[in-house]
């Protein structure tokens, strides 16, 4: 196995207190030296919460899947379908509504096979198209969804903390 090679496993609720631990560091990592501490712990004091991740789990038309390496969390990934998209609900398509991987782990492409399976996961669906939101400001990953066939075809706006920011709705036909 190479050893970048993940395996892909679902996320059960038996996960939780390990979900939202990876989601909020993976976040902060990411995000906090780009935006003001304040905003970013408003938004996060609402979407990292051991009840919303518990909602999120339970959610029949939403799924988790973690990266593993050597038995480690790297990465994660989560897939809604039907009414648990952010927008649209349409029946036809498949939202990747986060993709994270770990700080220490970016640049060994575990980003690509998380999105090669939410694609693989579409196709086996028979999806239409898969759709995804990223910060405009956020140009290796819009640069990243454009190398993977994801073309940009409308926005919205998100609210982190009061600071309202824009991000890329992106979809990919298949």
């Amino acid at each position: 196995m190479s050893p970048n090679k993940i395996i892909i496993q679902k996320a059960e609720m038996t996960d939780a207190a390990v979900l939202l631990d990876f989601s909020r560091t993976t976040f902060f990592d990411f995000f906090g030296p780009l935006n003001d501490a304040a905003n970013m712990e408003a938004y996060a004091s609402v979407a990292f919460t051991s009840q919303k991740i518990l909602t999120e789990l339970i959610n029949a038309n939403s799924e988790f899947y973690f990266a593993m390496l050597d038995d480690e969390v790297v990465g994660y990934l989560k897939l809604n379908f039907a009414d648990a998209q952010t927008e649209f609900q349409d029946e036809k398509a498949l939202e990747v509504e986060r993709i994270y991987v770990s700080r220490q782990h970016h640049k060994k492409h575990i980003g690509q096979q998380l999105l090669d399976f939410a694609v693989d996961t579409a196709v086996k669906k028979q999806f239409e198209y898969v759709w995804l939101g990223v910060w405009e400001h956020n140009a290796n990953a819009i640069g990243f969804y454009r190398h993977n066939g994801f073309e940009v075809f409308s926005s919205h706006e998100f609210l982190l903390g009061d600071d309202k920011q824009t991000d890329l709705l992106m979809k990919r036909v298949l």
